[in-house]
């Protein structure tokens, strides 16, 4: 078959759930990863066939992406900062305002001697990670209740290269009242905390694209409508017990919910903490000190 037939072929078959850009789009990835061509081969090279013994596989690929699987799974792996993190259906697929928060993050942990980073619900690990690989001297610990999650983002990557700059990862629910953060970490406190909880609302499930409902993980998602920022109340809890003095936090935060989130950060008594647009100016995150 030839790649541009594939390529329209494809495309056509998953306009049901997406927009036809961004099934093009999705589909070129697709190529890209397992044929090692470019999003524009088949224009330059239009006698370019898909080698069959690739096709099989490819079909399999396309039926899982036909499902309403995100390719991000069915390629088993996510870009983040620069890296490619190990996903599946057991954590979150990383976003793009996700890292743009790491990578502020990053840049003022940097300049810090040794900071001590506390990861709350980490997931894959992405931001801990990341944050371990870029700042100097790091210490990150990473907490989660799920343990499949944590089996994830303990196995991300290794070899000697990273001897000393891995993230720890620890299992416990950051919403337990008596959270013993000491023990889990081996610190008297944290320079930086952040977190990237559950924030979703329930009531928020029907404007939800599909591939997210049907296989991302719920509890990495969603929250109550009764009590939407249960995970933010307890990372106050955690920083004003936790954090350092000298050290800072940040969240990210439902854009709908911004005003709300910065009042109880304010009403716990942090003395600053400011609400930040992401790159589509939403209101999607918030940083704070002591």
């Amino acid at each position: 078959m030839l790649l541009s037939d594939f390529i329209k072929k494809a495309t056509a078959s998953l306009l049901a759930l997406y927009p036809e850009s961004e099934a093009r789009s999705i589909v070129t990835r697709l190529l890209e990863e397992r044929l090692g061509v470019r999003s524009y081969t088949h224009i330059i090279e239009p006698g370019r066939e898909v080698p069959g013994d690739a096709e099989p596989g490819l079909g399999e690929d396309l039926r899982r992406l036909e499902a309403g699987e995100p390719l991000q799974y069915v390629l088993g792996f996510a870009e983040f900062c620069g890296r490619r993190f190990r996903v599946d259906g057991r954590v979150l697929i990383p976003r793009p305002e996700t890292e743009q928060i790491t990578l502020e993050v990053s840049r003022r942990a940097s300049a810090m001697h040794a900071p001590r980073v506390l990861d709350l619900c980490t997931g894959s690990g992405c931001i801990a990670w990341s944050v371990a690989l870029e700042v100097p001297g790091a210490d990150v610990v990473g907490v989660d209740l799920s343990e499949d999650a944590l089996e994830v983002a303990s196995g991300q990557f290794s070899g000697m290269e990273l001897a000393g700059r891995s993230p720890r990862f620890a299992v416990a629910d950051v919403l337990a009242p008596d959270l013993d953060m000491m023990a889990l970490t081996g610190w008297d406190a944290a320079d930086v905390i952040v977190s990237n909880p559950p924030y979703i609302m329930e009531s928020e499930r029907s404007s939800m694209a599909r591939n997210v409902l049907d296989y991302e993980p719920d509890m990495a998602l969603f929250v109550p409508d009764g009590d939407p920022l249960q995970f933010y109340r307890a990372v106050c809890g955690i920083a004003k017990r936790f954090l350092s003095h000298e050290g800072f936090g940040a969240v990210e935060i439902n854009e709908s919910l911004g005003p709300e989130t910065q009042a109880l950060f304010d009403a716990a008594g942090f003395r600053f903490a400011e609400l930040k647009t992401d790159f589509r100016g939403k209101t999607r995150s918030l940083f704070f000190c002591k």
